[in-house]
């Protein structure tokens, strides 16, 4: 594990119009927990130093919800995405939220989204001891997809390294093959996080800032970027109601047994 322990970052600030809900994305529930507290109760089992919740959307409605509900040994601080532009800016809102004590007692950064209710403390326990044992700069947790539509997809060399993400919508044909994924969780060095942060721009079809970004920043730095696979079944997002139905139902299978 990190010597200095984990602050983890979540992303809970979109809009979700695809939900086609008056509640606030992060508050639907699968199971009677909200996704957002699902994403916070999968942290338990690692060696947390804080945890920031990124919101924008609807601001109070979440915060309230979080702080009412949030485990204690979560660590819980607030963080406001004041314009939606992008997952880079989501996560350096995160950052600059962080209180120098926090911050010196960091050695890596956990950034993940508040909608993926499914992933479990296992996974990042091993996302974590990949990172740690190989000592890299950015560990990127994967997944492999018989239809990779509409994700990111994992850009490696020769030898196999990661070299960086590109989005669905702006890759080549032949990085559209890919089935190897982006589940937009990621482990990241404390102190090379920032930095990269800053080198990341909006020469993209959303011109947004993407997360995604840093690793290429990273990987082009000469820095050492790894990767986990992870089972797809954990690192679903919901986006829209028939995928809130369908986590629903795997969490039921899940806590049965099956």
């Amino acid at each position: 594990m990190p010597a200095g322990g984990v602050c983890a970052i979540i992303l809970a600030a979109g809009e979700g119009s695809r939900m086609k809900s008056d509640l606030p994305k992060p508050l639907h529930e699968v199971c009677g927990r909200s996704m957002v507290m699902h994403v916070v109760h999968s942290l338990e089992a690692i060696p947390l130093v804080a945890t920031v919740v990124v919101v924008g959307h609807r601001a109070p409605e979440v915060t309230a919800h979080v702080q009412t509900n949030a485990p204690d040994w979560a660590r819980i601080q607030f963080a406001t995405q004041h314009e939606q532009n992008g997952t880079g800016d989501a996560a350096a809102a995160g950052l600059a939220g962080l209180s120098a004590d926090i911050s010196a007692n960091a050695s890596a950064v956990l950034v993940m989204p508040g909608d993926t209710p499914l992933l479990t403390s296992h996974t990042i326990n091993r996302l974590i001891a990949e990172h740690t044992s190989s000592k890299n700069a950015a560990t990127v947790l994967t997944a492999v997809l018989d239809d990779p539509t509409g994700y990111g997809r994992i850009v490696r060399d020769s030898g196999g390294n990661v070299v960086g993400i590109v989005e669905h919508r702006d890759a080549s044909p032949d990085e559209l093959d890919i089935r190897e994924i982006n589940t937009g969780i990621y482990l990241f060095d404390f102190e090379l996080f920032g930095p990269a942060l800053n080198g990341i721009g909006t020469n993209n079809s959303q011109a947004e800032y993407y997360l995604t970004d840093v690793v290429e920043v990273l990987a082009s730095a000469g820095h050492s970027v790894g990767s986990v696979i992870a089972p797809a079944s954990e690192t679903a997002g919901v986006n829209d109601p028939l995928q809130l139905a369908e986590a629903e139902q795997e969490m039921l299978r899940r806590n049965a047994g099956i």
